[in-house]
C-alpha cells in the first residue's frame, strides 16, 4: 500500500469504553464491508521513515560497547583461573577436573606416591620397636611382671586410638578448609592436642586395669605390689617404670602427677566446641578398642616365652602397626570424602548400602576403591622389606623357613583385607548415624587389627612349628629305619 500500513486498533487503544451500546456499533451494508464513522477511523501512519533512521553505524555503536565490556570480563575470569590453577583457593585445589561424583580424580599412581613413604617409615618404626621388645623381654621386670607384656598391644594401639584419630581429624579439617585461618588453625590444633592428652592419661590407666584383670582371670591371683608399677608404666614408659620398680612412692607420684594435669588439658580443649563434644561423648570407642587390644596382649603374654613362638616379640608390633596404619589411612580418606560431598546422617546415593559387595570395595574405579587396592598391594612388598631387615639384624631370633614367610605374608594380607572392608562398612554406618568416622571408626578398626594381627601371627608360628616338627620327625624315622 505505497509504503503505508493501516491496522485496526483495539477499543482500549482508541480510548473507547468496553460497554459500547449497539447503537454506536458500525453496521454492515448489504454489498460491502463494515463501515466506521468518521470519528472512529484511524489515520494511516508511515513506518518506513522511522525504520530508516537506524543505520549500520548506530547499531554498531549500540552493540560494541557492551560486547567489549563482556569480553573484558571473560578475559579477566580466564586470567584468574589460569593464575589460581593448582593453587589453594578457600581450602580447595583449583583445577579443571571431571569426575562422576564431583571429587578430584586421583590415579593409583598418585595415591601410591602419597601413601608409600609414610607407610614404610612408620613400618620401620614398628620394626625397631619389635627389635627393642625382643631384647627387653628378658629383663627382670618383664620376667617378674608378666602383665607388662599384656600392655604392649593396647599401648601400641593408642597410636590408632589417639594419634591416628588426631591425624585424621586434622586431615579432614585441612581438606575441607576449616583451618585456613591462622587463628582458627591454632585453636583447632591446641584443643586437639589437649584432647589426646586427657584421653592418653585415662586410657593408659584403664589399660593397666584391663591387663591386671586379664592376669587375674588367667592365673587366678592378684599381686597388689605390682599394681602401681603397671599403672605407672601405662602412663609413661616401661623403662621408667622399671627404673621406679624399687620406689613405691615414685610410681604413686607419677600417677598422681599425670592425673593432676588432666583439668589443664580439659580447659584448653573447651575452646573448641566440637572437641569438647568428643571429650564428653567419645570415650566408648577408645575404651572398647583398648579392651579388644588387651585380648591381643593376652595372646602375646601366653606365647612369647614358649620356644615354638620364638620371634613373636619382634613381629607383633610390625603386623599390628602395619595393619592399623593402612586401615587408618583408608578410614581417613573415606571420612574426608563424606565430609566434602555429603552431610552427616545422609549417605551419597552410590554409598547407600551398609554392607557393600566386597568387589565394589576393591575392584571399581571409584576413588575409595582405588585407594583400597593401593593399600592392599602395599602389604606384601612392605612386609618383605621388614622381613629382610629383621633377618639381617636378628636372623638367629626368628624362623628362617620359607613356610613361615609364606604364612606370615598370607596372615598380613588377610588382616588388611578384612580391615579395609570393615572400614568401608563402619564408615557408612557411623556417617548414617551422624557420627564422625574420624573419631568413631579408627579406634575400633585399629583395636581389631591388633587382635587379628596377634592371633594370626601366633597361628603362623604354630603352623610353622608343627610342620617343622613333622619334617624333623620324618627325618628321624628315616634315619631309624635305614640300614645299620
Amino acid at each position: 500500500m505505497d509504503g503505508t500500513e493501516t491496522r485496526q486498533r483495539k477499543p482500549e487503544e482508541l480510548g473507547l469504553s468496553y460497554t459500547l451500546s449497539t447503537e454506536r456499533l458500525p453496521r454492515a451494508s448489504e454489498d460491502g464491508p463494515l463501515t466506521f464513522p468518521e470519528s472512529q477511523r484511524v489515520s494511516p501512519k508511515p513506518l518506513g521513515t522511522e525504520l530508516s533512521r537506524e543505520t549500520a553505524l548506530s547499531i554498531g555503536l549500540q552493540v560494541i560497547v557492551p560486547f567489549m565490556f563482556a569480553g573484558l570480563g571473560l578475559s579477566g575470569a580466564g586470567i584468574l583461573l589460569n593464575y589460581f590453577q593448582g593453587k589453594k583457593l578457600r581450602g580447595f585445589s583449583c583445577e579443571l577436573t571431571r569426575s562422576p561424583h564431583g571429587l578430584f580424580p586421583e590415579t593409583a599412581f598418585t595415591v601410591t606416591c602419597q601413601i608409600m613413604v609414610p607407610v614404610l617409615l612408620s613400618g620401620l618404626g614398628m620394626m625397631t620397636a619389635g627389635l627393642v621388645m625382643n631384647t627387653i623381654q628378658h629383663w627382670p621386670v618383664f620376667v617378674e611382671v608378666k602383665d607388662l607384656l599384656t600392655l604392649v598391644p593396647p599401648l601400641v594401639g593408642l597410636k590408632g586410638n589417639l594419634e591416628m584419630t588426631l591425624a585424621s581429624r586434622l586431615s579432614t579439617a585441612a581438606n575441607t578448609g576449616q583451618i585456613d585461618d591462622p587463628q582458627e588453625q591454632h585453636r583447632v590444633i591446641s584443643s586437639n592436642l589437649a584432647l589426646i592428652q586427657v584421653q592418653a592419661t585415662v586410657v593408659g590407666l584403664l589399660a593397666a586395669m584391663a591387663a591386671l584383670l586379664l592376669g587375674v582371670l588367667s592365673r587366678e591371683e592378684l599381686d597388689f605390689a605390682k599394681v602401681e608399677l603397671l599403672c605407672a608404666s601405662s602412663v609413661i614408659t616401661a623403662f621408667l617404670a622399671a627404673f621406679a620398680l624399687d620406689s613405691r612412692y615414685l610410681t604413686l607420684l607419677v600417677c598422681i602427677g599425670f592425673m593432676a594435669l588432666t583439668p589443664v588439658w580439659v580447659l584448653i580443649a573447651k575452646h573448641n566446641p566440637p572437641i569438647m563434644k568428643i571429650l564428653k561423648f567419645g570415650w566408648f570407642p577408645i575404651i572398647l578398642a583398648m579392651i579388644i587390644s588387651s585380648f591381643g596382649g593376652l595372646i602375646l603374654n601366653k606365647t612369647i616365652s614358649k620356644e615354638q613362638y620364638k620371634g613373636m616379640a619382634i613381629f607383633t608390633p610390625i603386623i599390628c602397626g602395619v595393619g592399623g596404619n593402612l586401615v587408618a589411612i583408608q578410614t581417613s580418606r573415606i571420612s574426608t570424602y563424606l565430609h566434602m560431598w555429603s552431610t552427616p546422617g545422609v549417605l551419597p546415593l552410590w554409598m547407600k548400602k551398609f554392607w557393600p559387595n566386597p568387589c565394589s570395595t576393591f575392584c571399581t574405579s571409584e576413588i575409595n576403591s582405588i585407594s583400597a587396592r593401593v593399600l592392599l598391594f602395599l602389604v606384601i612388598p612392605g612386609h618383605l622389606i621388614f622381613l629382610y631387615i629383621i633377618y639381617l639384624v636378628e636372623g638367629h631370633s626368628v624362623p628362617n623357613s620359607k613356610t613361615f614367610v609364606v604364612f606370615y605374608l598370607l596372615a598380613g594380607l588377610i588382616q588388611v583385607t578384612i580391615l579395609l572392608y570393615l572400614a568401608e562398612v563402619m564408615a557408612r554406618l557411623t556417617w548414617s548415624q551422624a557420627l564422625d568416622p574420624d573419631s568413631h571408626c579408627i579406634p575400633y578398626l585399629t583395636g581389631l587389627g591388633d587382635l587379628l594381627g596377634t592371633g594370626l601371627l601366633a597361628l603362623c608360628f604354630l603352623i610353622s612349628w608343627l610342620l617343622r616338627s613333622e619334617a624333623e620327625l620324618d627325618a628321624m624315622l628315616e634315619l631309624a629305619s635305614g640300614p645299620p
